[in-house]
């Protein structure tokens, strides 16, 4: 609940460092708001944040990040890490910090609300519904509405959260001027981007409780390439945000989790927030940040360098809502990507933080067999960034000497698995493919959904392999084993595919294929799909000598003209 503050005239405050508002869920599984400073005396017993939005978990790690890094000054080596990882208490500096820097975190200050600018308004003097800047509320479409039809009020728990949220992952488009923002016309400001984390295919480091998730994400100022200022601070050891926004290139970490995206200004009384002021703030170009954010992977973009005339260009490496994690494990534990030749930037860039957490147990900081989540969360925007259209939250669990740095047995083999797997789901889509034209029917459609089926009976099996791979002292036993599954597994998916194929396949027809004709019924494409399965995941299925070792033709069978 808001008090008012003595020092302020009696004004209402609601202080976040001693006000519950931060979501979490406790290690016995019940759920909790706590503020600021028990969220670090308690991130032991912890076992996550728990926003209202995975976003917005996001967006709260890495302001606790931020906060820790400023706290403890660091920390500057592995060395620094070390102490803090042995030390119980190693966030205890953040209750004197928090001390120090307690007017900056008041949500209702007159003068310098938190993460707000204070007297921020239209010309007009108009205030704007919630709905700006709750993301669970669609911009005209209430239909899809958490909050039908309008968020009316929120808490100021709750207000605090979304205005974090809203820094990070803010819509673009058209937004109200406000008065002073010079980029303002006609009363309107013209698209300017997506918050800062919107632009990330978000990334971080989960422990078993709290305290190691935030350790693990905590990355030292000497970690590869990752450039921090000595001046980088976060945004409330700065100056006051006024109306408009400024362009700088950031400092550091601390700068970048706590980047000002947007001017806003909570309209509240007693009882809670009822309004919103919202205007674009710092912008900030995603383009070759790849020194300063960590919690992201890199991609060259050829595009850009064939526009700005200049190599290497990088810009984060979104996630594709549609193909879960474990597929693209080649981009979390691939520390350096293989170029075309040795002068040639690699084409992607791993995420900072797992080059750190991979320097933690190449150094011997942490035990190989130490377990991680690696959480991919981010947003998928849609009509010109005016709305969120998808939020994606997945995970990969896995054993640190996956990322080793010397060792990169373990990592060849989680990625060529995956290989495995693509082998198979392409053979499964040739056989839907050929057991359609062998009915003269359409193929696109029973090809992607035979896909969809393979690699969703697989992704369970898969994360299980995965999660006990670094049990073995040799990695390569397990892939065979592995091999033999995905060959089990998908060999009878394909004979499902032929038992529902129907009497028209059965029957067959001739179809064209690259050295002539062929007649195609549903035991030919049966037989392609088994050979190309034992091709492909070598002596996992049955012998090559077996009577349904047909060599596939060429190509996928084309219809006749």
């Amino acid at each position: 609940m808001p008090e008012n503050d003595p020092h302020n005239g009696g004004a209402l405050s609601f202080d976040l460092t001693d006000q519950p508002w931060i979501p979490v869920l406790r290690s016995n599984g019940r759920a909790d708001e706590l503020s600021l400073r028990e969220v670090f005396e308690q991130a032991g017993d912890l076992r996550r944040i728990a926003g209202d939005l995975p976003t917005q978990e996001f967006a709260l790690v890495r302001l606790l990040l931020a906060v820790a890094h400023d706290a403890l000054e660091g920390p500057q080596d592995i060395d620094g890490w070390a102490q803090l990882w042995e030390e119980p208490q190693c966030f205890a500096a953040v209750d004197s910090y928090l001390d120090v820097n307690r007017e900056r975190f008041d949500l209702l200050d007159g003068q310098v609300p938190f993460f707000q600018t204070a007297g921020l308004q239209t010309a007009k003097g108009e205030v704007f519904s919630l709905n700006r800047i709750v993301a669970d509320v669609p911009n005209n479409e209430p239909f899809f509405s958490a909050r039908l039809p309008t968020v009316d009020r929120l808490t100021f728990a709750e207000a605090a959260r979304w205005v974090v949220h809203a820094h990070a992952y803010d819509t673009s488009g058209i937004k109200t001027g406000v008065e002073g923002d010079a980029r303002a016309k006609g009363g309107k400001v013209y698209p300017l981007g997506v918050g800062w984390a919107g632009n990330l295919g978000g990334v971080f480091v989960e422990g078993a409780t709290l305290r190691e998730t935030l350790l693990l994400n905590l990355v030292a100022a000497d970690t590869g390439d990752t450039q921090i200022d000595g001046d980088d601070a976060p945004a409330w050891r700065r100056p006051p945000c006024g109306p408009g926004g400024a362009e700088r290139a950031p400092t550091g970490v601390r700068d970048l989790y706590t980047w000002q995206t947007r001017r806003l200004r909570l309209h509240f009384d007693a009882t809670g927030v009822h309004g919103v002021v919202l205007g674009y703030g710092d912008p900030l170009s995603a383009r070759n940040r790849q020194h300063r954010e960590p919690m992201t992977a890199w991609r060259r973009s050829q595009a850009q360098e064939k526009k700005l005339r200049t190599s290497p260009v990088y810009l984060p490496r979104e996630h594709v809502p549609e193909r879960s994690a474990w597929r693209g494990i080649a981009s979390l534990v691939a520390s350096q990507p293989v170029a075309s030749s040795s002068a040639e930037a690699p084409a992607f860039r791993q995420p900072a933080v797992l080059e750190w957490v991979a320097r933690l147990v190449t150094e011997g900081e942490l035990e190989r067999g130490f377990f991680i989540r690696a959480r991919l969360i981010g947003a998928k925007y849609g009509t010109q960034q005016s709305v969120i259209d998808e939020i994606v939250d997945d995970q990969v669990s896995m054993a640190v000497v996956l990322l080793h740095q010397h060792d990169r047995r373990y990592a060849e083999q989680a990625i060529a698995a995956v290989g495995d797997a693509d082998l198979a789901v392409n053979a499964l889509g040739d056989l839907a493919t050929n057991l359609a034209r062998a009915a003269g029917t359409e193929t696109e459609g029973p090809r992607a959904t035979a896909r969809d089926l393979a690699y969703g009976l697989l992704e369970s099996p898969y994360r299980s392999w995965l999660a006990h791979l670094a049990e073995a002292d040799d990695p390569y036993p397990r892939r065979t084993q592995w091999q033999r599954q995905v060959y089990t597994l998908i060999d009878a998916l394909g004979e499902r595919l032929m038992a529902q194929a129907g009497d028209g396949a059965w029957q067959g027809r001739v179809v064209a294929v690259k050295k002539g004709a062929e007649w195609l019924n549903s035991a030919l494409a049966g037989k392609w799909f088994r050979s190309a399965l034992r091709k492909g995941l070598g002596q996992a299925g049955s012998s090559d000598n077996s009577p349904d070792s047909v060599p596939a033709p060429d190509s996928t069978p084309k219809a006749p003209a």
